[in-house]
Formats: structure tokens, sequence, C-alpha cells
């Protein structure tokens, strides 16, 4: 599998993360999500491989801006509303072999490497 990490160019830390694995001499798959946002099943697959609900994929405070109220929302509609407004997602996500990390720090992406 392709090393790949859902970026948002404009964030620091998505930034800092694709800086990292440059550096590392790894190069990833770009996926600028804002521009091309994942669909439903690969934001269900991306939240398994990380170990977390669809609803922790969530920026809370990008949420709240947005008003979505995570909490209220069943699944299905919380990922429609995440394919509607994708910054909401969080980010960066890296996903290598089947495994994926948030780089939020940065170095978290080192466990999946």
């Amino acid at each position: 599998m392709t090393l790949t990490i859902y970026h948002n160019p404009r964030c620091r830390k998505s930034r800092e993360t694709l800086a990292l694995l440059e550096k590392r001499g790894a190069k990833p798959r770009i996926i600028e999500y804002l521009k091309t946002p994942p669909s439903a099943s690969e934001l269900k697959a991306l939240a398994r491989m990380l170990g977390l609900s669809v609803r922790e994929l969530v920026r809370k405070t990008e949420a709240v801006d947005a008003g979505i109220d995570p909490v209220e929302m069943d699944e299905d509609a919380l990922i429609a509303v995440m394919l509607r407004n994708p910054i909401v997602i969080e980010r960066p996500i890296v996903v290598n072999n089947g495994r994926a990390a948030i780089g939020r720090p940065p170095e978290n992406v080192l466990k999946i490497l």
C-alpha cells in the first residue's frame, strides 16, 4: 500500500507532518482532502484504522464554527456533513500498510512507518 497523507496545506501541523515524512525520505501520496474529500466508506475505513469512531474524527472547533453538533447526530448524518464540510475532518491523517495515525503531534505518524 502506498504511504498517503490526508493533507491541508494551510494547516501548520499538516505541513509539519508532511515535512517530517519527506525528511525521512518518504514520498507520500498527498490528498488535499478539502479539494478531494474521502468518501463515506473511506472515512469509515480511516476511523477503523485509527481505532476511533467517526465522531472522533471531527475537529471540535471547526464543527462549532460550521454549526455541527457531532454528539447529537447519528454516524450516517455525521458522515454526510463531513463530506459536505471536509474542513471538520481531523488532520493530518497518514495511512501506511493498513495502519493510520493522526499527525498531532507530527511524530505520531512515525509509529506506522
